[in-house]
């Protein structure tokens, strides 16, 4: 399932979570990249959650988290699981995107050439995210911020 919505708010009901856990992430730097993710990857597996599920997981979380470092001002991760789901939700107040439809294509970037420089901005992003995901949502309000929703089945 995909959906994509311009300012639509996520729906937030998820039954029978059974862990929870938010990770601050702060914008416009690199200097933390790549934490949140590893920080996640580590805990699926202590729940010996299957391989295949986790390794999908640190992707969306990776592909999220570079996303607010390189275009908002802050944001958070929060993983959900409930007994079928991995949920990952990522909330950034920043610039927004303009056109979903547009982002949402593979390579299509916006990006500054500092952003090239360090070598991300490659405009996999997005696509990533709903590649590796068993539902994906997406809403944003052009200079309020974006909010992902991510889902991938146990």
């Amino acid at each position: 399932m995909v959906a994509l919505k311009q300012s639509a708010k996520q729906t937030n009901q998820i039954e029978n979570i059974i862990f929870e856990k938010s990770f601050p992430v702060e914008g416009k730097t690199f200097k933390n990249a790549g934490n949140v993710s590893t920080q996640v990857k580590a805990i699926l597996q202590e729940m010996f959650l299957p391989a295949e599920e986790i390794r999908r997981a640190a992707i969306v979380t990776y592909e999220a988290e570079i996303n607010i470092c390189s275009y908002a001002e802050h944001g958070v991760i929060t993983l959900r699981l409930t007994p079928e789901k991995i949920i990952i939700d990522s909330t950034d107040k920043g610039q927004g995107i303009a056109d979903i439809k547009l982002a949402m294509e593979e390579g299509y970037s916006t990006a500054t050439r500092k952003i090239w420089q360090m070598g991300f901005g490659a405009g996999m992003g997005l696509s990533n995210m709903k590649k590796y995901s068993d539902s994906f949502e997406i809403s944003s309000e052009v200079g309020i911020g974006t909010n992902i929703r991510m889902m991938i089945n146990i």
